[in-house]
């Protein structure tokens, strides 16, 4: 039995056993099983795969999409690329590290917006793993971005710069990165001057479960397209079974 299985802390709120479990009983696959391993520090990792016999696969979920990479022996291009990786193959007692995070939101995004051209600007919300993949698809894209973080970095921008702003005004796409509005956390939302969005406005947020957040239910409230992360999940999930199946 070939096992897989998803590492993070905490992780109750995750879909992603349910979504394999149906997966393989869908598709009559009957030699694999999915697993969710809550660890409390990626330290954690070398025990859980030693303790974990026949373990040939896992995602990796907030907070450890960056600190798992020390614990690899090799990164594919785009994860390297994009600096986290929430996918891992274990063959031979090697790891390798993927970032299928990217095709899930991509493809996920071209579908969303369907004939609509593409918006010029875009602002995410939080600077964690998610985010890296974001980033890297809006630049594929050619979408301006820019970061928005409460402890941002150089080039990065403050939510209270955003009161006001003509980036905010002009960055039609605006991508929530961050676990805020999360189950159980569901009244929670990015600090955002809500009042100031238009019509024009797409918000997208990576966030599944809840199905609508709160940062989502701002924007339906001003005529705003929004989309929520459940679509993304599925395509990432799809894309780390192809890889484990190479």
């Amino acid at each position: 039995m070939r096992k897989f299985g998803l590492i993070g802390f905490p992780i109750s709120h995750s879909l992603s056993k349910k979504f394999f479990s149906e997966k393989f009983e869908k598709e009559g696959i009957e030699d694999a099983q999915y697993e969710l391993y809550p660890i409390k520090t990626i330290e954690e990792l070398p025990l859980l795969i030693k303790a974990t016999p026949n373990l040939v696969g896992l995602n990796i979920t907030i907070p450890y999409k960056q600190q798992v990479i020390p614990y690899l022996d090799e990164l594919d291009e785009k994860a390297e690329i994009i600096g986290a990786v929430n996918t891992i193959t274990i063959k031979n007692g090697k790891l390798k590290g993927y970032n299928t995070d990217y095709d899930g939101f991509k493809s996920s995004l071209i579908k969303w917006l369907g004939s609509k051209p593409l918006p010029e600007k875009a602002i995410i919300l939080g600077t964690g793993g998610a985010s890296k993949a974001v980033k890297a698809i809006l630049d594929d894209l050619a979408i301006q971005n820019k970061f928005v973080s409460r402890k941002p970095i150089e080039g990065q921008l403050t939510y209270s710069e955003l009161e006001n702003s003509e980036t905010f005004k002009t960055s039609h796409l605006i991508i929530n990165a961050s676990p805020l509005g999360m189950s159980p956390n569901t009244e929670t939302l990015p600090e955002l001057p809500y009042n100031q969005l238009t019509e024009e406005h797409l918000l997208f947020d990576l966030v599944y479960k809840p199905l609508l957040t709160a940062f989502m239910q701002k924007g339906i409230d001003k005529n705003c397209w929004v989309k929520n992360g459940l679509e993304m999940l599925h395509g990432q999930a799809e894309k780390a079974w192809e890889i484990w199946n190479k």
